[in-house]
């Protein structure tokens, strides 16, 4: 046995508790950090070869542990910007150098060029709707940008497509057929069964478009035996612009323009639509096209009935912006109607446990961790997004006290050891004298 070897031993033990009390006063620092993973010390012994009655004290040796894939409480909040993952997985971030890295810390807030950003000062990162709807590169970060949430100004979205559906009474009487006496050829005293509705659209500049739909049944094919009562027909439906209608009198007709788009509906026995689903609005005035959809129109014994919803914006202010579980930006305008801006991916690991702690609270992969893998919120096992919530340290404060006594106490222990063995070196020294 060497008294040398004693002592070195209890300094091993010292430097592991001092290791052990390093990662206690981390978790306590930061146990009101958001997104903040406790870490652990664990210990393994470091053994020397003995021989008979000689025994080599060998010692210990610390490595410390993240606790990264266990959740932490969540917390609302009064902020939208806010954002929590409940479930697995990462926001992704980016610093000063532009390197993208990972993070549960999302107390993101607006910067002075309104990108979100966390209290570490990293940027929340996803993926623009300014070309359509985006994809997620699962393997990279290719294609992100940062989020940002300023939207000044007035915005305004033309029509384009629009979709109108209801039910056209399959009861009603055929109008007669000579072309001047339908209301696409503008000169129609339109009978009760000719029903008429209107829909709001909007032209480049965000100004609204009044758009009146006639529909006029026009023939009914006969069925043949055992089949019932014939009641598969067409209607002609009819478009015109409401500002060019007449003024006065008990019509709408004759409008100053022509129809702006005319139709042919067909429906079977059953009262569903067969053809004629898609007609277009051709306008001569805003010059657009709008392609509209009635195959959701059905020809039931039932009163007429119609409703449409072109797609298209008026000119309004940004109001607010939400963002809501699956990722999606959304920018809420004064009118109510919400318009996407951007898409919040998560990224994940293999073992989360294993990634490389950076300061910031942020992460970044290794090949003990894995490869990163890139995909939106609530697909392929990924969480959900939580706006105005927060996800808190997962550090519990009282088993760190305890872990703080326990630590002192072996700190203490292990520093008696060595006081002993230099002692006991004092008295080999003395010995020669």
């Amino acid at each position: 046995m060497s008294i040398f070897g004693s002592m070195k031993t209890a300094v091993s033990g010292m430097n592991a508790q001092a290791n052990r009390l390093s990662t206690v006063a981390d978790n306590i620092a930061n146990v009101n950090t958001s997104g903040y993973k406790a870490v652990s010390t664990s210990f393994s012994s470091l053994v020397l070869p003995s021989s008979g009655g000689n025994y080599n004290s060998g010692g210990v040796q610390s490595s410390v542990r993240q606790a990264v894939s266990d959740q932490g409480d969540i917390s609302y909040t009064t902020s939208s910007t806010d954002l929590a993952i409940s479930g697995d997985g990462f926001f992704i971030v980016q610093g000063a150098d532009g390197t993208p890295v990972l993070t549960r810390a999302g107390d993101f807030q607006k910067d002075d060029e309104g990108n979100l950003v966390n209290a570490a000062g990293f940027q929340l990162m996803g993926y623009s709707y300014d070309s359509g709807s985006p994809a997620v590169v699962v393997n990279g970060f290719d294609g992100l940008v940062p989020i940002n949430v300023t939207q000044d100004g007035l915005t305004a979205i033309a029509s384009t497509s629009g979709v109108f559906k209801g039910n056209l009474d399959s009861n009603a009487k055929v109008a007669p057929v000579a072309p001047a006496t339908l209301p696409s050829a503008n000169l129609a005293t339109t009978t009760t069964d000719t029903k008429k509705v209107s829909m709001v659209a909007y032209d480049r500049l965000g100004n609204k478009v009044m758009y009146d739909f006639y529909f006029t049944k026009t023939s009914v094919a006969a069925a043949p035996p055992p089949a019932p009562p014939a009641t598969a027909a067409s209607w002609q439906v009819s478009m015109f612009r409401n500002a060019d209608a007449a003024v006065g009198g008990n019509t709408s007709f004759p409008y100053t323009t022509a129809s702006v788009g005319t139709g042919t509906l067909n429906f079977d026995a059953n009262g569903k639509l067969t053809t004629g689903g898609a007609v277009n609005i051709v306008d001569p005035v805003t010059g657009q096209t709008i392609a509209m959809d009635f195959s959701a129109f059905t020809q039931l014994g039932a009163d007429f009935s119609g409703t449409g919803t072109p797609n298209g914006q008026a000119a309004t202010p940004v109001k607010d912006v939400t963002i809501d579980g699956d990722g999606i930006v959304y920018a809420k305008y004064e009118d109510g109607s919400t318009k996407p801006l951007y898409r919040i991916p998560l990224a994940n690991v293999a073992s989360p446990d294993k990634l490389t702690l950076m300061s910031g609270n942020v992460y970044s992969a290794n090949g003990q961790s894995g490869v990163t893998v890139t995909g939106f919120p609530q697909t392929n096992g990924l969480g959900t997004i939580k706006s105005g919530a927060l996800e808190g340290s997962n550090v519990d404060l009282a088993g760190e006290l305890t872990e703080m006594i326990e630590s002192q106490r072996s700190y203490t222990a292990n520093s008696k050891v060595f006081q002993t063995g230099s002692d006991i070196m004092d008295v080999l020294v003395n010995l020669k004298r």
